[in-house]
């Protein structure tokens, strides 16, 4: 960067093409300020992470990002910095550079992040809309835990003190306010020659759905072979359901879906489990047939699910 913060604009050198995501989130839509997931740090860094995880799915290295934030009245200065530093964290785990941003008066708390990334060439970037009949379909990391951590928070599995948080659960929240872009993950995915991607961001159900829509394809996924993330068997036992059913319904997961030929499957196994990457599952394949999603549980029985919707 050559230019930042404290000039009317930023100036950054340019470096191939650039792959720019912008992305927002309102107080009573995607979080309810000050209940379980939403102090002001973990909003700033939830608001960042959602915007590199668009570039994640890219194959995109992480450059600048530029952060709006509409403060409502009572939001203190105090709390106002606590957000910019939830998200300045973010930023440096994953050597972005906070470029700028704007403060405005708002009636709801807004933070609006636009994120851009770099690659060297458009033929480097992986789109959604290259699945082909035959691939393999992976994902990183692990399922569910924002929407365990959901359950929890809103009060499914408390007691009569309805303050308490219970033991199962907690390493669910943990992880829901630390959410980690899978900017690394996405480039090894990139290199290796994924043919479509996407962020997890609103539930695998619904993201698979727009990955086939894009490809014209057929994706067949076994729930049952979903990778589940700290607390969500527990908590599902305690609701009474499946676990799949929190691993491919709920959102914020922004783990990265992909399809690839079966030919990478060994050097992705072994690249994406190496120390410090975030591992990887193979939860089904392509086929040939009406765009769209199959999910089948663990009798082979044809399961029908959305993803999570942020509501008005």
């Amino acid at each position: 960067m050559l230019v930042g913060v404290g000039d009317d604009a930023s100036v950054v050198r340019c470096n191939g093409v650039c792959v720019t995501s912008v992305d927002a989130m309102v107080d009573g839509v995607h979080f309810r300020l000050g209940e379980g997931l939403a102090g002001p740090a973990e909003i700033g860094r939830r608001a960042l992470a959602g915007a590199l995880s668009d570039l994640a799915a890219m194959g995109a290295d992480p450059g600048e990002a530029y952060i709006v934030l509409a403060l409502p009245p009572g939001f203190s200065e105090r709390r106002a910095l606590e957000l910019i530093r939830g998200a300045l964290a973010l930023a440096g785990e994953t050597h972005t550079t906070i470029a700028g941003g704007d403060v405005v008066a708002s009636p709801t708390l807004t933070v609006s992040v636009t994120a851009v990334g770099w690659a060297a060439n458009h033929e480097d970037l992986v789109l959604r809309s290259g699945a082909r009949a035959g691939d393999l379909v992976g994902v990183t990391g692990t399922l569910g835990a924002p929407a365990a951590a959901l359950a929890v928070t809103e009060g499914s599995l408390q007691g009569g003190d309805a303050g308490a948080l219970p033991p199962v659960g907690r390493r669910a929240l943990e992880r829901s306010r630390s959410p980690i872009p899978r900017l690394r993950e996405g480039r090894i995915l990139a290199e290796n020659g994924a043919h479509a991607m996407i962020d997890l961001s609103d539930g695998l159900a619904s993201d698979a759905a727009r990955l086939a829509e894009a490809g014209g394809v057929r994706l067949a996924i076994e729930l049952a072979a979903l990778p589940l993330g700290p607390d969500v068997e527990e908590v599902a036992a305690r609701l009474g359901i499946p676990p799949w059913r929190l691993a491919a319904s709920g959102g914020e997961d922004y783990e990265l879906l992909f399809c690839v030929d079966p030919s990478a499957r060994e050097q992705l196994q072994e690249q994406l489990g190496a120390p410090g990457a975030a591992g990887v599952s193979w939860i089904g394949g392509v086929l040939v047939g009406p765009p769209g999603v199959e999910l089948r549980d663990e009798r082979g029985d044809a399961v029908t699910l959305e993803g999570y919707e942020h509501r008005w």
